[in-house]
């Protein structure tokens, strides 16, 4: 038999940390048989009761059990249960004493309350087990605490799905966001449209390099669940007291059930489910009746699968083109009397609220169903940013807040990923520290804010090892969050519980990210020069590099390695016993006379894709076709790039050019001219060349040819401002990416 041992509060290795724990000289000691008494019956459930008692069985050895309502008279170990169905909604006491284990609270917060406990049990050597006294009262921050999975993209069987919720409750999370309609395929068996499934369940072939590398598997990838499977799933989460909320997609993101039923689109097709990832022009057709039978007739099937007050009905990047060019969409502006293709969303959005909220449902939307005007009594979740869910509150709307930067949790969390990820960087840090309540709302604002989620999108998330892989341990950062009371959250002690928290993933048989403890590289400036810094938080690891792959020699890292020429350099962790205990990491510079000189920028780069702002125009860092790093590049948001170098002395210059990228599916277009201008003394600029067309197909060169002595010059690179019509996101601000100047 193991041993349950506790030595002091600062020292609980249990995620998330309860908001009180007072702990008290000496140990209860456990013996078998374990007598669950209760004073009332428990519902809706046991709270838990034979799932702690399957987690003893398993884990700890532990089979002999008894229930009941009557004490054992010190026969066996007690733990009493006082269920407390009006006490707050998930909140729980836990209360050690001589005589057993007490636990109060309503349904829920005893099945978090056995959720602490089995995170309290340490495997020890000797044959007793122990509790030290004490008392623990807990209770959630947050009323909503979600995570997100979409199996659209790539789709993840019932086991998963499941394996999926048990990660989500035992760190107390409590919704559970399965987004289950995409372009790439339809996973619900509707059974008034069997299409759905015969069809758009299967694309032809899938994208497997980076977004806009046009590399495919041609393989045929199909998948979706059947009600009954469905139904499994829901069940399944109740018992562990999650509430499974079901997205499907609508307007946008509905190309699937366009191939299925043509009538459901403007142009009635042909469509293809999408083989790629990004943003399809083809959308449900807002004008015609039939598109809103549809709705509800699936919905109503919906409904009867999940019992759950949410419906989340998508409502994200929705292009407006197809119904622009739709005379039935056009009528329908006129006579709904609204003002334009937003309008129309709003009202598209609002049609199908008033039907859910008929059949007793509410609806959430992500952040774009505010254009056009925001549904009575719908829900957002705000993910581009936190500007939606700040001016969702203020109009009296309930919130959940969902970033892209950082509860994007298929964002890289390393800057030096091993796999294609979607881009972005969310590290474990910046998702503890995240706070979901703007400090630009007032007290009674903040009440709208329900809580908080993170999302998981599955373009590169193809398998169990991935998944999890880009869960943990953000997602344990993020429990705590959600739970713990905001002023009791600590990052020191986090972070000292992470051993701890790796040993439960390996002890689940769980694959987890390291990343923390890998080797970081990063570029900074010395002087005039740049220089390459390495770090680790792991502290029994020692740093050495190489000058070139393939080169034996190795030395040891002291500081930032100043880099003097072209070239790539490697670097590794090595052990006490110099073996390589980490992913060699790899970086290739080109130096040239731009490369670590002083650079200003006229207008910054959006928050998103700042990178480390104008030096990241010269750290001798350029991406290279099929490489391409998002976090590498600056982007700009409808604004122009206008960049300075000052190269210290005059120099005489043959050559200058200017690195972009260029991506529609993802609104990142190429500028529309490059202008190349140098001066003397940095105030009085003379025009040298402009150039209309850069050289490439996504990564676009701006090169001119030259002969001149100067010390500054100046690079413009004009946005080409709102996207135009008939091209991915026409109608908003176009996205300009730059990633290196060079100067020969």
């Amino acid at each position: 038999m193991c041993a349950f041992i506790i030595t002091s509060a600062q020292k609980l290795n249990v995620v998330p940390m309860p908001a009180e724990v007072k702990l008290k000289t000496g140990y209860f000691t456990i013996k078998e048989p374990i007598a669950f008494i209760q004073n009332n019956n428990i519902e809706p459930g046991d709270g838990g009761i034979q799932l702690f008692k399957e987690l003893l069985r398993v884990k700890y050895g532990i089979t002999k059990f008894k229930d009941g309502d009557t004490h054992s008279n010190g026969l066996s170990t007690e733990i009493f249960i006082d269920f407390a169905k009006k006490s707050k909604d998930g909140g729980y006491e836990i209360d050690i004493n001589p005589k057993g284990i007490v636990i109060k609270g309503n349904a829920g917060g005893i099945f978090f309350a056995f959720q602490t406990l089995a995170q309290m049990i340490i495997a020890d050597k000797g044959n007793t087990v122990k509790i030290p006294y004490g008392k623990i009262k807990d209770q959630p921050r947050f009323n909503y605490r979600g995570m997100h999975l979409d199996v659209g993209r790539h789709f993840f069987p019932v086991d998963l799905v499941k394996k999926y919720i048990d990660y989500l409750s035992f760190h107390k999370f409590n919704n559970f966001h399965w987004h289950l309609t995409e372009d790439q395929g339809w996973r619900i068996e509707i059974k008034k449209y069997p299409k759905l499934t015969e069809v758009g369940s299967c694309r032809a072939q899938t994208l497997s390099g980076r977004y806009g590398s046009d590399i495919y598997d041609s393989t045929k990838y199909c998948g979706f669940y059947s009600q009954e499977e469905i139904k499994e799933v829901v069940n399944y989460a109740a018992e562990r007291y999650i509430n499974v909320i079901p997205e499907i997609e609508m307007p946008g993101h509905s190309l699937a059930a366009l191939v299925s039923y043509p009538f459901l689109g403007c142009t009635k097709g042909p469509y293809k489910v999408m083989e790629t990832w990004g943003v399809e022009d083809d959308v449900m057709c807002a004008g015609n009746d039939s598109t809103f039978i549809f709705l509800e007739n699936t919905l109503d099937e919906i409904i009867e699968m999940f019992p759950s007050k949410y419906i989340h009905i998508g409502g994200d990047e929705s292009p407006k083109e197809r119904w622009k060019d739709c005379p039935v969409c056009q009528q329908r502006i006129i006579k709904e009397k609204l003002k334009d293709e937003h309008g129309l969303q709003s009202y598209f959005i609002q049609r199908v609220e008033k039907y859910l909220n008929s059949k007793g449902r509410k609806i959430i939307g992500w952040d774009e169903i505010l254009e056009g005007g925001l549904a009575p009594n719908a829900t957002v979740m705000s993910w581009r940013g936190i500007t939606g869910g700040i001016a969702a509150a203020k109009q009296e709307h309930d919130v959940i807040m969902t970033p892209e930067t950082p509860l994007y949790l298929n964002h890289a969390q390393s800057k030096n990923e091993d796999s294609i990820t979607q881009g972005g960087f969310n590290p474990l840090e910046a998702v503890y520290a995240y706070e979901p309540v703007p400090v630009e709302l007032d007290p009674e604002k903040s009440k709208f804010i329900l809580g908080a989620q993170g999302n998981m999108w599955s373009e590169y998330i193809s398998s169990k090892s991935k998944l999890e892989y880009m869960l943990f341990p953000r997602m344990s950062a993020l429990s705590e969050v959600l739970w713990t009371p905001k002023e009791k959250r600590n990052w020191k002690d986090f972070e000292r519980r992470l051993p701890a928290i790796f040993k439960m993933y390996r002890s689940w048989n769980a694959n987890y990210s390291n990343a923390y403890y890998d080797l970081q590289p990063s570029i900074v400036r010395i002087a005039d020069k740049i220089a390459w810094k390495l770090e680790t938080k792991n502290a029994s690891g020692k740093i050495i590099y190489v000058t070139g792959k393939g080169r034996s020699a190795t030395f040891d890292y002291i500081s930032p390695l100043v880099i003097n020429h072209s070239g790539t350099f490697g670097a590794a962790l090595t052990a006490r016993d110099h073996t390589i205990i980490s992913s060699w990491v790899w970086q290739e510079f080109f130096i040239n006379k731009a490369t670590g000189r002083k650079i200003s920028l006229t207008v910054l780069p959006n928050v998103s894709y700042a990178g480390s702002g104008g030096f990241s125009l010269v750290d001798g860092v350029q991406n290279k076709e099929g490489m391409v790093r998002s976090a590498q590049f600056l982007g700009f948001a409808g604004n122009d790039l206008e960049a300075i170098i000052d190269m210290d002395s005059i120099q005489d210059i043959k050559e200058i050019m200017l690195h972009t990228f260029e991506q529609p599916g993802s609104w990142i277009y190429r500028p529309s001219s490059v202008s190349f201008y140098e001066s003397e003394d940095g105030k009085d600029f003379k025009l040298i060349e402009t150039l209309l067309s850069g050289i490439g197909s996504k990564n676009i060169l701006y090169k001119i040819n030259t002969k001149i002595k100067t010390r500054h010059i100046k690079i413009i690179a004009k946005n080409t401002g709102i996207i135009p019509s008939d091209n991915p996101g026409s109608g908003n601000k176009a996205w300009l990416f730059a990633d290196e100047i060079v100067i020969n």
